[in-house]
C-alpha cells in the first residue's frame, strides 16, 4: 500500500523550489480556464454579442465623418449633414447602452466565477488530510483563499470582457482602415508586430514578479496570523521578542513593497517604446499620404481625416489590449497558486461505496492489526496489534513520543496507516463512511480548539439543533455548568481567540461538553483533563462513568492516577506494545509501567 501518512513538503515549499514556468504549465491551461467559465456560457455569449455589435457600430463613425467632410460640408447640404450628425449621435447612444449592459453582466459573471473558485478551493482543502495542514502555515492557506482569489477580481470582472471588447474594436478598426485606404493601412500596420513582441516581454516579466509578490504576501499573512494570535502575543512578550517581531515585520513589509513596485514598473522602458510608436502613427500617416499625393496617387483630405480618426480610435483599445495581456499574465501567476492547491491530492479519501455502522450497532470493539505508521522518514508505530473492547475503559500510557497521540489520529482516520488495518466491529476503517466515523468517535485533546464565539455557539458547533436543556446537560457532565451560570452573559459569554478568556481547565471542560453533546459511543480523551485539578478530574471521571449506556472510553494520559481504574492499560514504547493488563497486574510485572508508577 502506498503511504498516505508521510508528510511531504507543503505545496508552498515545493513551489518555491520549482521553476515557476514549469509550475504554471503544469497547473494552468487554457482548457482549465474555460472550465471555470463553462457554467456561465449563456451570459458570456450575451456579453460577446454585445461587444461584437458595439465594436462594429463603433467603426461606422469614421465613415460618417468622411461623408461630412467630403460631401455634406463642401456641398453645403444641411439635410445630409443633419442625417450624418444624427447617425453619429445614434451610434454613440447605442454603444453607451451596449457597454453598460455588457459591463453589468460581466461583473455578475466574474463575481460568480470567483465565488465558485473560492468555494471549490475551501471544499477541497477540507478534504485534505492532517498531514497537509501540519506541514503548511495557516497564513499561507488564508492567502490563497483570500488575497490570491481576490487578486483575480479585476481580471474576471473587467479585464476579460474589456479584452473582448477592445479586440472587437481593434479588428473592426483595422478592417475599416483597409477599406478606407489599404496603402495607408499597410504603413500603420508595419509597427504592430514589434509592439506585440515588446508587450509579450513585459507580460512575462510581470507574471514572474507577481508570483514572487504573492508568495511574499503569504509569508506576511502567516507571520501576522502567528505573531498576533493570543498564543503569539503570550510567547513574544514572555520571551522579550516584541522588538524582534516588529523588525521582522518591517523587513517583510519592505520586501513586499519592493516586489509590488517591481510588479507595477517591470518593463516600463519597453512599454514606453509602445507609446512612442503609437504616438508616431499620425505623423507616419500624414507623411505617407503626402508621399502618395506627391507620386500622383489619389488620397482625399476626408480620407486622411477619417484615417487619423480611426487611428485615434485604434490607439486606446490597442493600449488596453497590451495592458490586459499583462493583467492576464499576472492572473496566470495567481491561478498557478490556487490551482496548485486544488491539484493537491486528498490522501485520506472515502470509499466509493462506503459502509455505514449505526452507533447502537457498535458492539464488538476496535482492533489494530499489524499497524505501522511514519511521518515521512520517521517511523512512529511499528507492527502494532491490540484490541479495544466495546463498552470498556482502555488506557494508553507510555513515554513522550511513544506514538500514543498518533494512535488517536489513526482511530479518527485523520491519517491512514502505512501498513496493517484498523477495524471497527470487524469493518476496515477505510471502508467506513466519514459520517459514520464522526458519529462513532468523539475526541477531546489536550490542545483544545475553541471558536472565537460564545459558549453556546461552541457547543452548537457539535449539535446545531440541540435544545437548551441538552446544552446544560453537557455542561453539567463536564463540571462547567456552575461556572457558566455565574457569568453575566451565561451561555452567550464569549470565549475569545482559541478560548483564551477561559482558564485552561475551563477550556478543556468546554471542549469535553461539546463532545458529549454529540453523545458518541466511543470517547477518546488525549490528555483531555491535564489542566484539571485532582478533585475536578475525579468528579469528571465519575460523571463520565454515570452516562446512561455503556461507553467505550479510550484514555491517553501521562498522569497514571487518571487511568488506574481502567479495565485495560496498554503500555506503548517506541511505537510498540510492550505491556498490557490492569493497574495491579502491570505493577506486579515490575516493567516499564511499574517504573512509571514509581516515579509518578
Amino acid at each position: 500500500m502506498s503511504s498516505s501518512s508521510s508528510s511531504p513538503p507543503s505545496p508552498a515549499e515545493t513551489e518555491t523550489l520549482d521553476d515557476y514556468g514549469d509550475l504554471a504549465r503544469r497547473h494552468v491551461t487554457f482548457a482549465r480556464i474555460l472550465e471555470l467559465l463553462a457554467p456561465h456560457r449563456a451570459a458570456l455569449v450575451l456579453v460577446v454579442l454585445l461587444i461584437a455589435v458595439a465594436g462594429i457600430s463603433g467603426v461606422i463613425s469614421p465613415f460618417l465623418i468622411r461623408s461630412i467632410v467630403d460631401d455634406a460640408l463642401p456641398a453645403k447640404d444641411l439635410t445630409l449633414l443633419v442625417y450624418l450628425a444624427a447617425g453619429l449621435v445614434g451610434v454613440a447612444l447605442f454603444n453607451a447602452i451596449a457597454n453598460l449592459t455588457q459591463t453589468y453582466v460581466a461583473i455578475r459573471v466574474g463575481q460568480s466565477v470567483m465565488h465558485d473558485l473560492r468555494t471549490r478551493l475551501y471544499g477541497h482543502l477540507q478534504s485534505l488530510s492532517l498531514a497537509f495542514f501540519a506541514g503548511t502555515r495557516a497564513g499561507e492557506v488564508q492567502a490563497r483563499l483570500s488575497s490570491d482569489i481576490a487578486g483575480l477580481q479585476t481580471l474576471l470582472t473587467h479585464s476579460a470582457t474589456d479584452l473582448a471588447k477592445h479586440l472587437s474594436v481593434v479588428a473592426a478598426t483595422l478592417v475599416a482602415m483597409l477599406l478606407l485606404d489599404w496603402r495607408l493601412a499597410c504603413v500603420s500596420f508595419a509597427v504592430i508586430p514589434l509592439l506585440v513582441w515588446i508587450n509579450g516581454r513585459v507580460a512575462q516579466l510581470r507574471e514572474r514578479v507577481t508570483y514572487r509578490q504573492q508568495e511574499q504576501v503569504a509569508d506576511l499573512s502567516a507571520n501576522i496570523a502567528e505573531s498576533l494570535s493570543a498564543g503569539g502575543i503570550i510567547l513574544s512578550r514572555t520571551l522579550g521578542r516584541v522588538h524582534y517581531l516588529v523588525q521582522r515585520f518591517q523587513r517583510d513589509s519592505a520586501q513586499l513593497a519592493r516586489l509590488e513596485t517591481q510588479a507595477s514598473t517591470a518593463g516600463q522602458w519597453e512599454f514606453a517604446l509602445v507609446f512612442l510608436a503609437l504616438d508616431l502613427l499620425p505623423a507616419l500617416t500624414f507623411l505617407g499620404g503626402g508621399l502618395f499625393i506627391g507620386l500622383g496617387m489619389q488620397v482625399s483630405i476626408g480620407t486622411l481625416v477619417a484615417f487619423i480618426a480611426l487611428q485615434e480610435q485604434l490607439l486606446w483599445p490597442l493600449l488596453e489590449i497590451f495592458e490586459t495581456r499583462i493583467e492576464f499574465a499576472k492572473g496566470r501567476a495567481l491561478l498557478a497558486r490556487v490551482f496548485s492547491y486544488l491539484d493537491t491530492p486528498a490522501t485520506v479519501v472515502e470509499a466509493s461505496s462506503p459502509t455505514t455502522l449505526a452507533r447502537q450497532d457498535f458492539q464488538q470493539g476496535i482492533r489494530f492489526e499489524n499497524v505501522s505508521f511514519a511521518y515521512g522518514d520517521r517511523a512512529v508505530l511499528k507492527d502494532l496489534t491490540f484490541e479495544i473492547p466495546a463498552g470498556k475503559h482502555t488506557a494508553l500510557v507510555g513515554p513522550t513520543g511513544s506514538g500514543k497521540t498518533t494512535i488517536s489520529y489513526l482511530l479518527a482516520r485523520l491519517y491512514d496507516a502505512d501498513q496493517g488495518r484498523i477495524r471497527y466491529d470487524g469493518i476496515d476503517i477505510r471502508e467506513l463512511s466519514f459520517a459514520t466515523l464522526a458519529s462513532l468517535v468523539g475526541i477531546v485533546t489536550q490542545d483544545t480548539f475553541l471558536l472565537n464565539a460564545s459558549i453556546e455557539a461552541n457547543l452548537r458547533f457539535a449539535k446545531p439543533d440541540a435544545s437548551e436543556a441538552e446544552l446544560w446537560w453537557a455542561l453539567e457532565r463536564a463540571q462547567l455548568d456552575a461556572t457558566v451560570r455565574g457569568l453575566p452573559e451565561g451561555l452567550g459569554a464569549g470565549v475569545g481567540d482559541r478560548g483564551y478568556q477561559l482558564s485552561g481547565g475551563e477550556r478543556q471542560r468546554l471542549s469535553l461538553a461539546r463532545m458529549l453533546l454529540r453523545d458518541p459511543p466511543i470517547i477518546l480523551l488525549d490528555e483531555a483533563t491535564s489542566a484539571l485539578d485532582s478533585s475536578t478530574q475525579a468528579a469528571m471521571a465519575a460523571a463520565l462513568a454515570s452516562l446512561q449506556r455503556p461507553r467505550t472510553l479510550i484514555s491517553i494520559a501521562h498522569r497514571l492516577s487518571t487511568v488506574r481504574q481502567a479495565d485495560r492499560i496498554l503500555v506503548i514504547q517506541a511505537g510498540q506494545l510492550v505491556e498490557q493488563g490492569t493497574h495491579e497486574e502491570l505493577v506486579r510485572q515490575d516493567g516499564l509501567y511499574a517504573a512509571m508508577a514509581l516515579n509518578a
